[in-house]
């Protein structure tokens, strides 16, 4: 693999050549269809193959049997996350350029590739998304759609697929023009982790003011100390140590019992029954 990396994408083009209109429709197809008759046999295979049809129409228009052959070896199992995934479909279409200017790569290479990426693309793509920029983003439409705000779930869907879009756009270029040596730097150099810290951070501050605006529990204790004196629990203990604690001890305790194992499902009843008999009995 390492003897591919250093020649995936050097040497004079002498013959045809991808567009810029090859490479965008092989991106989108990809982006769009990557799951397109997903299978256990070939997982994203077909979905490959479609990404790179523009590619095999335009390199082997002319050779009717070329085009068959890469079309078999683009057919074959890949599994990977799709923005993140971007840059092998990039690559690989980099290398069919070379091998139709007569680069001397076998079916082999091209499955080395997105065999030795494939994986570690999805293992930082699949949490990224998913663990962080998609809770992140979630988290803080919610608090304007609460608030009122009927355009929260547009923006939402504008601002998401922008930033997923242009992150795949982006590493789908890196690459055509770089090569997998700049793909695997990308993910070696401390960026992505550096992306996910802040990412966390700011979640967590998004949260912090979600749960105090957002999540209510009030105790309605009362104890008369004197006959014109009355001590209200909520207001003269809970307040005064820090405004919002039973909705801060709630929230953490939610998390606490997640982090056993508890099912959110058992963590909502539970939540419905302290609060059936809270009530019932005069504390909540």
């Amino acid at each position: 693999m390492a003897d591919i990396m250093e020649r995936n994408v050097t040497g004079q083009k002498s013959g045809p050549s991808l567009t810029k209109k090859d490479l965008i429709t092989a991106w989108l197809n990809w982006m769009y269809y990557f799951q397109s008759c997903y299978n256990y046999e070939r997982m994203q295979g077909i979905g490959f193959l479609h990404a790179m049809s523009s590619v095999i129409k335009r390199l082997y228009k002319d050779d009717p049997e070329e085009r068959k052959r890469a079309m078999k070896r683009h057919l074959k199992f890949i599994n990977t996350e799709n923005a993140f995934g971007s840059p092998i479909v990039g690559l690989v279409a980099a290398m069919e350029e070379q091998k139709a200017n007569g680069a001397d790569f076998d079916d082999d290479a091209f499955t080395s590739i997105k065999a030795g990426l494939m994986g570690p693309l999805a293992g930082v793509g699949d949490p990224l998304w998913q663990g962080v920029v998609i809770p992140l983003l979630i988290v803080f439409f919610i608090g304007l759609a609460i608030e009122g705000s009927v355009v929260a779930p547009v923006i939402y869907s504008i601002v998401f697929y922008a930033i997923y879009y242009g992150v795949g756009y982006w590493l789908f270029n890196l690459g055509y023009n770089k090569g997998s040596e700049k793909i695997l730097e990308f993910m070696e150099s401390g960026t992505i982790k550096r992306m996910i810290m802040g990412a966390g951070i700011m979640g967590n501050a998004v949260i912090g003011g979600l749960v105090a605006n957002y999540v209510s529990l009030r105790t309605v204790v009362q104890i008369e100390q004197a006959e014109d004196k009355v001590f209200v629990l909520q207001t003269e203990l809970f307040d005064k140590i820090m405004p919002g604690i039973l909705p801060l001890a709630l929230t953490l305790g939610c998390y606490w019992l997640l982090k056993k194992g508890v099912s959110s499902v058992t963590v909502i009843l539970i939540i419905a029954v302290v609060g059936v008999i809270g009530g019932l009995i005069g504390i909540l």
